[in-house]
């Protein structure tokens, strides 16, 4: 074969022997060289060639020769010699490896250390945006944040806090006169064809309100009243921390004293924030007190006397 220049002195290369100290009891030797296998030496001992190979006379990977059998110190003599050289081949020179010779997805997440990637290598499309989330998140859907520098997730529900959640209104049924009325109990629901109430809904059993979960809550009462001449109404938005088993506040009173003649109308108006912080034992219902030749009316199809609620966030 021609060259350009000086031909390489091949017959002037000769093998690489290396001679070993037996070692008695010893089957594990380290090579000078590291090589890819058994097959890169030849192993001879007390000038016999071994034959390589698994179930054989030696092993050999890296820089460890294996025998299958010990030998005796100042018996045996063993040596090998590395055969073509080979021993440059096995690790690549640093920065020799290039893009084009990775196969992809040759870079497996076990190759990849432990806080090595950090943001500039990040591209901003990483979080894509390329599905729209085109509803409020599920309770279990997770956020990203850093807490003090380190990345963790967070479930929703953790995060989207208190909020107007609940919103529900009822009216009085009926009209009551003349006696009073504790608690008022004919209350439904508004059933409007333009109403809805918001969130699970504010529940009444026996003129007694419970809320669906803990928070702050406004607490609008609105009465209409027809009052006799010299008399008064006495209107009362009642809570209670134990289920109204004994404890029975005055969370807010609206009383009129009427001196004009001839049955006048007016309409009362209570508002209270109300701090539910347990469903179980936080209460609300409306007392009134009705005297002679008064009402408190109600209607089923009009909201005349009515009581609003609105979740305003979490209970303080």
């Amino acid at each position: 074969m021609a060259y350009l220049g000086n031909a390489p002195a091949r017959s002037f290369i000769s093998f690489e022997r290396q001679v070993f100290t037996i070692v008695n009891s010893q089957t594990a030797y380290t090579l000078s060289h590291s090589v890819t296998n058994e097959n890169d030496i030849r192993l001879v001992v007390n000038n016999i060639v071994q034959e390589p190979g698994s179930g054989k006379a030696y092993t050999a990977s890296g820089t460890t020769l294996t025998l299958s059998a010990a030998l005796v110190n100042g018996t045996d003599e063993m040596y090998c010699v590395f055969l073509g050289r080979a021993v440059g081949t096995v690790n690549a020179p640093a920065g020799s490896v290039n893009t084009s010779q990775l196969a992809g997805d040759a870079v497996t997440e076990a190759k990849i250390a432990d806080g090595a990637v950090e943001s500039e290598h990040l591209n901003n499309n990483v979080i894509s945006g390329q599905t729209e989330l085109a509803a409020e998140p599920a309770d279990t859907d997770e956020f990203l944040v850093s807490d003090a520098g380190t990345l963790k997730r967070i479930d929703y529900s953790l995060i989207k806090g208190g909020g107007i959640t609940e919103a529900d209104m009822y009216r009085k049924t009926a009209t009551s006169s003349d006696s009073d009325v504790n608690p008022v109990t004919d209350w439904e629901r508004v059933d409007d064809a333009t109403f809805s109430k918001l969130g699970t809904g504010i529940s009444v059993s026996s003129g007694i309100f419970s809320f669906p979960s803990t928070g702050l809550y406004l607490v609008k009462l609105k009465a209409f009243t027809r009052v006799n001449s010299g008399n008064y109404d006495n209107l009362r938005l009642r809570g209670s921390n134990d289920g109204f088993s004994s404890n029975d506040d005055v969370l807010g009173l609206q009383s009129h004293g009427v001196i004009s003649s001839g049955n006048p109308y007016q309409s009362n108006y209570i508002e209270t924030f109300f701090n539910c912080t347990n469903v179980s034992t936080h209460k609300v219902k409306v007392v009134c007190g009705l005297q002679s030749a008064q009402d408190l009316y109600g209607d089923t199809n009009d909201n005349v006397t009515t009581i609003c609620f609105i979740r305003l966030g979490d209970s303080q």
